[in-house]
This record gives C-alpha cells, sequence and structure tokens, in this order.
C-alpha cells in the first residue's frame, strides 16, 4: 500500500443523502488510510443551519481521533445569485470547506452555477464542474476557487475537459470521491488511476492529489 494519505474535501453523510452517519464515514475513510475527510453536505437556504450540526459531530471526532475530520457544506441546486451569500452564511456556521455543486453533464444544474461559484472568493471547490468554459476557468484561478476531478460515477465524464483546461490554464484541481455511500470512498491507489484515466500527466499527479488540497487547508488555517 502506498505511504501517501488521501485528502477527500467533499463527501456526504446522513445530513443530507448520504448514507452513514458522520463518525460511520470518517471512520471508514481512516481505516482507508485518509489523512483528511471533509463533511460537505448538500446545502440551500431551507437548511443552511445543518452547518453548524455537521461541525459539532465533526470537531467530537477529530478531537478524539487522529484523521482530521472537516465540517463543510456542498451548496446545491440553488438560485445563481445567493451562492456567494449562502457560502459566507455557511461559514459564520460552522463549516471550514465549501463546494459548489457544479454544472455537472448529468444533472439540470442552473446554468451560470459555474461562473458565479468561480467569482466567489468564500468559495473552495466546484463540484465536478462538468463542461467548464476556459473563461470560467480563468475567474476561478483569479478567486482563487478549486475545480474537481471527481470518482463519482456520472460526474466523472466531464474530468477529461476539466482536466485539460485547469492544467492548461494553471487551476488549483484537486480529486475529490463526493462520497454518498460507503463504497464509494477512494483510496490513494484507485485516486491515482482516476487521474490517469482523466490524462493528468504523472508529474501532476501528487499536486492534484495531495500539495493542491493542502493549499486549501492551509488558506484556513487547518
Amino acid at each position: 500500500m502506498s505511504e501517501n494519505k488521501r485528502i477527500d474535501l467533499h463527501t456526504h453523510s446522513l445530513f443530507s443523502d448520504g448514507e452513514l452517519l458522520p463518525s460511520e464515514l470518517i471512520r471508514r475513510a481512516d481505516v482507508l488510510g485518509h489523512k483528511v475527510i471533509a463533511i460537505t453536505d448538500h446545502v440551500d437556504a431551507s437548511n443552511i443551519q445543518i452547518a453548524e450540526k455537521i461541525a459539532d459531530a465533526v470537531n467530537d471526532i477529530r478531537d478524539n481521533w487522529d484523521i482530521k475530520a472537516i465540517p463543510g457544506v456542498e451548496i446545491t441546486h440553488t438560485p445563481i445569485e445567493v451562492i456567494d451569500k449562502l457560502a459566507n452564511q455557511a461559514r459564520e456556521y460552522g463549516a471550514e470547506i465549501v463546494v459548489v455543486h457544479g454544472e455537472t453533464i448529468v444533472e439540470p444544474v442552473k446554468p451560470g452555477t459555474n461562473r458565479m461559484a468561480a467569482e466567489s472568493p468564500s468559495v473552495d471547490i466546484i463540484g465536478h464542474p462538468g463542461l467548464i468554459t476556459p473563461e470560467e476557468v480563468q475567474i476561478a484561478i483569479d478567486n482563487d476557487v478549486s475545480l474537481e476531478i471527481s470518482s463519482r460515477a456520472g460526474h466523472c465524464l466531464g474530468n477529461g475537459h476539466v482536466a485539460k483546461l485547469g492544467l492548461d490554464l494553471g487551476a488549483n484541481l484537486v480529486l475529490d470521491s463526493d462520497t454518498h455511500a460507503p463504497g464509494d470512498l477512494v483510496t490513494y491507489e484507485l485516486a491515482e488511476r482516476i487521474a490517469r484515466g482523466a490524462e493528468i500527466p504523472e508529474e501532476e499527479i501528487p499536486k492534484i492529489l495531495q500539495d493542491n488540497p493542502e493549499k486549501i487547508l492551509k488558506k484556513h488555517g487547518l
């Protein structure tokens, strides 16, 4: 087994449409050799306060286990005009990582979501941004917003496009699982293979799996 440790900044628990309690999800990640896992459940204006409950659950775990667990949210299918507002509200409720559900090619996400997420300095990651445009990638770079390579079925269909644009333009790319069920968690070795499948050059893979997510964590003092 590789000595490298997984950093996964996009997963879901029972607080939204995931199958596991945060404690079980984090425990399973720990056993698989994860160094860091973020619980980023789906939110909009109706349940943004759930970020506080996620933070309470996660803080208990990271105070007692070696794995670094991080509370977060994934802003999902909201009016694009409120993305920045919700991102800031989520942070007030304790979210330390903010993901926005990007314009995946397999769900009817509102057009313009990628752009509005890229324009918000309060957003950390645009999840599975599908057929993101070069202009949107540049906006994300300017605002220090990362782009996600996804291991999730369906969402991963845009990985090649996201990887090529991101590498060509110099975006901060990260690889996350978007876990909803126990079998969705991805080991470091499988993450390496997923990156290769997106035609990411070998020398770039450690950056995407370790260095780039570490940049996000350091930005927030995590």
